[in-house]
């Protein structure tokens, strides 16, 4: 491990690897530098005049750039591992931020918007995504059970769930429960059929899930537990279980994080979700992009918690087996 570490520094300060890394930083900004042309407007006065020297004034301002960078880079390398993510977290955090200043956003509009967004868009949103993924939970632990069953039957019901609800696209599973259902006679209101929608759609992701997780526990346990008189059942909740859930937690708790943005998808039915609740205050004033930056980086800090969440219960199951 030593050894390893000596070596990477080596080849990360070594002239070498730097004038390489100056190469491809040069390279990907003068490529991309189209894709940027409105940043130049906002740069000091003698760097944006470059701009005004066609490619050569392009290629010098790249190379300035790949520079910086590379050095950066270099120096950002002599820090231990922990200090080089957060170093690199703040630097990305801020060029986000110099990207959303590029809009000339309105803060005034955000600051007065975003009381509304939170109280009732983000309950809304938290709210569905939490009942759906435990409906979810339970319907994909029945299928999975099903599907490791001996009967044929429990069997062929669960392999056509899923693949049925794999197979379809969740926008057009939501249409299909939202207005295909009253054309039979039942009528359903916009928030339950969201968390249907969602809850058949990631059940379906999450059978696998629970499958592998329950195939991942050696056979000789259910036949320790049937020789001293455990019903299938019994072992299942007491033995099988409490060891194939600390096994697929990472997953569910990626379907998670992936079905708090899916539910997203809900506001094409009138649900004042995030999404929703944006879209209709963007239309007021035409200000479309200060509430989809907003809702966005709410997204983000949603999905940045649940990740802490999802990394404590992880490392609370591995101590527990310790």
């Amino acid at each position: 491990m030593y050894a390893d570490t000596v070596v990477r520094d080596k080849l990360l300060h070594s002239p070498k690897f730097v004038a390489l890394l100056t190469v491809a930083a040069t390279a990907a900004v003068y490529y991309l530098n189209p894709l940027i042309g409105p940043i130049e407007t906002k740069l000091p006065g003698f760097v944006a005049g470059l701009a005004e020297y066609g490619m050569a004034g392009r290629a010098v301002l790249s190379l300035a750039i790949g520079v910086i960078l590379a050095l950066f880079a270099s120096f950002v390398s002599r820090f231990g591992d922990r200090q080089q993510v957060w170093i690199v977290w703040v630097l990305l955090t801020l060029l986000l931020v110099g990207f959303f200043y590029m809009f000339n956003l309105s803060a005034t509009f955000i600051r007065h918007n975003i009381g509304f967004l939170i109280t009732q868009g983000l309950w809304t949103t938290l709210y569905v995504s939490a009942l759906s993924i435990t409906i979810a939970s339970i319907i994909a632990l029945i299928a999975a059970i099903a599907k490791l069953s001996d009967s044929g039957i429990a069997r062929g019901i669960a392999n056509y769930y899923t693949s049925l609800f794999r197979g379809l696209p969740l926008l057009m599973q939501i249409y299909l429960i939202y207005i295909g259902l009253p054309q039979l006679g039942y009528v359903i209101d916009a928030v339950p059929a969201g968390i249907a929608a969602l809850s058949l759609c990631y059940g379906a992701y999450m059978t696998e899930i629970f499958r592998s997780g329950i195939e991942a526990i050696p056979r000789g346990q259910w036949e320790g537990a049937r020789a001293i008189g455990f019903n299938p059942t019994t072992t299942l909740r007491r033995i099988i279980l409490p060891q194939a859930i600390p096994l697929v937690i990472p997953a569910i708790g990626n379907q998670f994080i992936a079905m708090l943005k899916d539910s997203s998808l809900i506001s094409v039915i009138g649900v004042w979700e995030l999404m929703y609740l944006s879209r209709t205050l963007g239309n007021k004033t035409f200000q479309h992009m200060e509430m989809l930056v907003t809702v966005s980086m709410i997204y983000w800090l949603l999905t940045i918690s649940l990740e802490l969440i999802q990394s404590r219960i992880e490392k609370a199951y591995h101590t527990g087996r310790k």
